[in-house]
């Protein structure tokens, strides 16, 4: 063999060495809500984390809507393909009960703030479980069409008074949050709208309020419909997860401006499931991924307040846009002057026999 073909030859092992380097890259498949939200993790989690890790390659399942679901089918089948979910507090609770998912010790796998303020403190009340790392905080909350009134709406109240503002209404298709307003908006002590809503009388009064109003209601299933909704002049209020109303406003200049009052805080957040293909790797992720920079750097992307304390101070300017995003979080301390706090145990409890009564109520 003369030199120039050892020479090839010697090229040709390292091209097809170098080619299984690259195919041997572990792939963790990440569940996550889609859109504009699994675009902000893709640019503040992802992208980050497998340039500093070439041998990881992050794989996203847009399938969170129906996560609890399918992690249950996939357990029960004793074949689990997914290393993470993004799950509502309220879902994690039920799953770690169940023991679909893992314990987290916070402080022991998850990065301590800046100053050493350990993870459980820094995410503080926002561990609604054990098996639960909290992300955002983010809220359903409405929006009006700023040019159908001459006085804009100021008030949940006024969400409810179709005479002194007209027009259709969109509302999410579920009792969470709907229920919650009509009592509110009925005049029950905020304070004391779950003890309320824990009698029979209390769900009549909230679907009597309700049904003052039904039939202007246009019901939405998926967030991307009431900003459009709203944008297409068929309604002229809407609630909508509050980051798809700040992409109206912000990216797409709809007319339309923001009604915090009483908005329906809640959050979001990864759960690890059991058997998870990659736990080791997955475990080193979120160690990076919900760090304080981590966190704040998802705001620069979309209007979510991060779950840190130590996170809120390092949010700042819209990526693309450039304006400061403070404002625009649901826990702008402008933003938080009357909030609901979603009872997550509450919810768990009450949610599929309340599902089942107002799936029924709106056929009637």
């Amino acid at each position: 063999m003369n030199k120039v073909m050892k020479l090839m030859l010697i090229a040709m092992v390292m091209i097809a060495f170098s080619a299984g380097i690259t195919l041997a890259k572990t792939e963790l498949v990440i569940v996550s809500w889609g859109g504009a939200y699994t675009a902000s993790q893709q640019k503040a989690y992802h992208d980050p984390y497998m340039k500093l890790h070439p041998d990881i390659q992050i794989i996203n399942d847009d399938s969170a809507g129906s996560g609890a679901a399918k992690l249950r089918a996939q357990v029960e089948a004793g074949n689990v393909t997914w290393d993470l979910l993004d799950a509502l507090a309220s879902d994690a609770i039920a799953l770690c009960d169940e023991g679909l998912i893992e314990e987290i010790d916070h402080d022991k796998m998850l990065a301590a703030a800046p100053d050493g303020t350990p993870a459980s403190k820094d995410f503080g009340d926002l561990i609604a479980s054990p098996c639960f790392i909290p992300e955002i905080v983010y809220s359903i909350a409405f929006a009006y069409r700023k040019d159908k009134f001459d006085t804009p709406p100021t008030t949940l109240a006024d969400v409810f008074d179709l005479k002194k503002f007209p027009g259709k209404r969109a509302l999410e298709k579920k009792p969470v949050a709907n229920l919650e307003w009509a009592l509110i908006a009925d005049g029950v002590d905020p304070a004391k709208v779950y003890d309320v809503l824990g009698t029979p009388e209390g769900i009549d009064r909230a679907f009597k309020k309700l049904g003052t109003i039904k039939d202007s209601v246009i019901w939405w299933s998926k967030g991307a419909q009431p900003p459009q909704l709203l944008a297409d002049g068929e309604v002229t209020i809407a609630s909508a997860y509050n980051g798809r109303h700040f992409n109206a406003i912000v990216a797409e200049k709809q007319p339309i401006e923001m009604l915090w009052d009483w908005q329906h805080l809640d959050l979001d957040g990864w759960v690890v499931p059991k058997g998870a293909p990659h736990k080791k790797e997955i475990m080193e992720y979120l160690k990076f991924a919900t760090d304080t920079q981590r966190l704040a750097d998802q705001a620069k992307f979309i209007s979510y307040g991060p779950a840190r304390i130590s996170s809120a101070p390092l949010v700042g300017k819209h990526a693309e846009f450039g304006i400061d995003m403070k404002p625009h979080m649901p826990t702008a301390p402008e933003n938080m002057k009357h909030v609901i706090l979603k009872d997550h145990v509450w919810w768990g409890d009450h949610e599929v026999e309340l599902t089942e009564r107002f799936n029924a109520w709106l056929t009637k």
